[in-house]
């Protein structure tokens, strides 16, 4: 026993901590680490019991007497504190310390009633929540758009209409193996871990009579077509919430719910930035020029834009209302274009002669970018 942590330490408490101050650490981590609030993590149940144990051993006077005078030994069968033996369910100190055991206590607030605590006489469980991940255009986000989903759930039996009894009466009756609890105690060493009974799958009753399409459960799996509405205005990451799409309850349960998570693909041309639009759009060297009209795309057809004459690089035009809609006030966000100046790539002979001709004929006054910036690095060239 060498090895094991110090109670005090797993508490994060200091051995002159008052049984009030013991209780709240004990609370607060216990929440933390309870194996319902953390599915995905391989040491919640281990950190659990680590927690039970250390309450245990420190929440009563009298063992924490002896826990501070013998340490670990005083738990263990024969040791120096009398044979105590080893510690008690994680799950009933848990209950007990939270008002656990019976209806309407703050550990049925916390866990949805689970954790161990007694079923209805019907057996009846709530389904389970489902995700689905969806992928849409930039322009369904932008209109709205219906979608029909294909999701693979569980359904209720359509042969005991959700029952699971084949005579359709119910018989359902408390499961001797867990006592109605859904879990069962299994001893490893001092410690005693809780699984899911086998023999009623965790929903604390039995059916005397199973349906034989759904074995006593009253659903199985079968896909369903589920339509669900986007409002328009969607962002990437956006859920969506359609209550009762999820799994059908165990026994007649309330199903779950269906949470619809959106992904916008990339666009070809727009980039999104809240409401507004952003893109870049190539203009003939001589239109930037001289001016003109330029048309430009938006996700509800064709613009024009006026483009002055001597219009720079990397100017930006916006175009009112050609944006997004909000999700939450319904407006329109903003176009943002912005014209990048296309330079010639390939001359012939006669071509550079003129444009070399014009060069000359505007000179260097008719360049006001370049005559500033060369204004400022004057001093470098100085050097």
């Amino acid at each position: 026993m060498s090895g094991e942590r110090d109670f005090y330490g797993v508490l994060g408490v200091s051995k002159t901590a008052s049984q009030a101050e013991i209780k709240k650490a004990y609370r607060k981590a216990a929440v933390q680490h309870h194996p319902d609030k953390n599915p995905d993590d391989p040491n919640a149940e281990e950190k659990f019991k680590e927690l039970g144990q250390a309450y245990e051993a420190l929440g009563d006077e009298e063992k924490r007497a002896a826990y501070d005078r013998y340490g670990h030994a005083a738990f263990q069968s024969g040791g120096g504190g009398g044979g105590r033996g080893g510690f008690h369910d994680p799950m009933d100190i848990f209950s007990q310390v939270f008002g656990g055991g019976g209806g309407g206590s703050m550990f049925d607030d916390l866990f949805g009633g689970g954790g161990g605590r007694r079923r209805d006489a019907s057996g009846k469980k709530r389904g389970s929540d489902l995700r689905y991940d969806l992928e849409i255009t930039l322009e369904e986000a932008a209109e709205g758009v219906e979608k029909e989903l294909e999701i693979e759930k569980y359904a209720s039996c359509g042969k005991c209409s959700g029952s699971g009894s084949r005579s359709g009466s119910g018989g359902a009756k408390a499961c001797s193996s867990c006592g109605g609890r859904g879990v069962v105690a299994q001893q490893r060493g001092i410690f005693i871990q809780q699984a899911t009974c086998p023999e009623c799958r965790g929903s604390g009753h039995v059916i005397s009579d199973p349906c034989g399409d759904c074995n006593g459960d009253g659903r199985a799996q079968a896909p369903e077509r589920v339509s669900i509405r986007i409002p328009a205005g969607v962002d990437d990451g956006t859920r969506l919430r359609s209550t009762g799409k999820g799994d059908a309850g165990l026994r007649g349960g309330p199903a779950g719910d269906l949470y619809v998570f959106l992904h916008l693909e990339d666009h070809d041309i727009f980039q999104r930035d809240g409401d507004d639009l952003f893109c870049e759009i190539p203009v003939p060297f001589s239109t930037a020029a001289l001016g003109g009209e330029l048309e430009v795309p938006t996700l509800t057809g064709r613009a024009t834009i006026k483009v002055p004459p001597g219009t720079q690089g990397s100017t930006t035009f916006r175009l009112r209302d050609r944006g997004m809609t909000s999700l939450s006030s319904g407006r329109k966000g903003d176009l943002h274009v912005e014209v990048q100046v296309e330079v010639p790539t390939k001359l012939n002979r006669e071509q550079r002669e003129k444009l070399q001709e014009f060069t000359e004929s505007i000179g260097e006054k008719n360049s006001p970018m370049q005559e500033g910036f060369f204004e400022k690095a004057k001093r470098f060239f100085d050097l």
